[in-house]
């Protein structure tokens, strides 16, 4: 499906039924990184609507010179849900750049999200000032690297690897890489250049002192945003459950999946409760409440 914004097609899908859940995806990538770990325990559970979205200039997004910012991206997003679910209650998910501009659409939308489901995000815009460990450590099968060390993409795959076997290096492909060769980059090397919103989004987000369920995921071997300024943040949300995961990198979702499919399903369950929780509170009815949310 195709949501016309301004002119330029911006390409989506939906799967499931149920309360609006938003997946973002990473930079130069598409939606196919989000639906390849998400799919997997969404699929599961009834009652959940994914919307997977391709940002402009990557996947079968369309892009325009006049859309080549992260606040005019931001907007586009923030447009795109408003006609999506027009007043509704929603759920957002963001992984590494998506991460950025899903804590953009928190922002703005601090009443509507039900939950912030946040995988390896992007902290801080100016690379310069990461709090980033370099980490040289892999933990490969040698016998597969050796058999793919000379291929152009195995290498491009090495990058941000930190488990390196047959069975990341598919999931690579099949999810990120398959973003990567069709991304407009002319479009991707301007909106570099304009990659910082022109408001600090995180102390923003912490004036507004959001109170729902929130997961962040990181890798401790991430090379390219780190964990340390992500437990920085994770203070500024209440209820916020972060993970710092060891044999893992950016690609943290395809290199430790059974603790990624884990924290998804612990996400949901919280969620599930404050959902349930609010419902009570407005038909009055708490007899059936397993928890009752007390601010003292």
């Amino acid at each position: 499906m195709y949501f016309n914004y301004r002119g330029i097609n911006i390409h989506y899908e939906c799967i499931g039924e149920g309360i609006p859940f938003f997946m973002i995806h990473g930079f130069e990538c598409d939606k196919e990184l989000m639906k390849g770990c998400m799919e997997p325990v969404m699929e599961k559970y009834d009652g959940y609507k994914r919307i997977y979205i391709d940002l402009p200039g990557m996947g079968k997004s369309e892009s325009a010179s006049w859309i080549s910012s992260s606040n005019s991206i931001l907007d586009m997003l923030c447009e795109f849900i408003s006609v999506i679910v027009a007043g509704e209650k929603f759920m957002i998910a963001g992984e590494s750049y998506g991460g950025y501009l899903t804590r953009g659409i928190l922002s703005r939308f601090t009443d509507r999200v039900y939950g912030m489901f946040l995988i390896c995000p992007l902290i801080l815009s100016d690379y310069s000032k990461m709090d980033i460990s370099r980490s040289n450590l892999k933990f490969m099968d040698d016998k597969f690297y050796e058999e793919n060390k000379d291929d152009e993409d195995f290498k491009e795959f090495m990058k941000n690897a930190v488990i390196v076997n047959e069975y990341t290096y598919e999931r690579y492909k099949n999810e990120i890489l398959c973003g990567l060769k069709i991304a407009d980059s002319k479009f991707l090397n301007q909106l570099s250049r304009n990659y910082r919103f022109p408001f600090d989004v995180d102390e923003k987000v912490q004036n507004m002192r959001f109170d729902q369920p929130v997961t962040i995921l990181c890798g401790r071997q991430d090379n390219s945003v780190g964990y340390r300024d992500l437990l920085k943040i994770s203070e500024d949300y209440k209820r916020c459950s972060i993970s710092v995961v060891d044999m893992a990198g950016h690609n943290l979702q395809i290199e430790r999946p059974e603790v990624f499919n884990l924290e998804l399903e612990d996400f949901l369950k919280r969620v599930e409760i404050e959902i349930e929780e609010q419902k009570a509170k407005r038909e009055g009815d708490y007899s059936n409440m397993k928890y009752s949310k007390h601010r003292r």
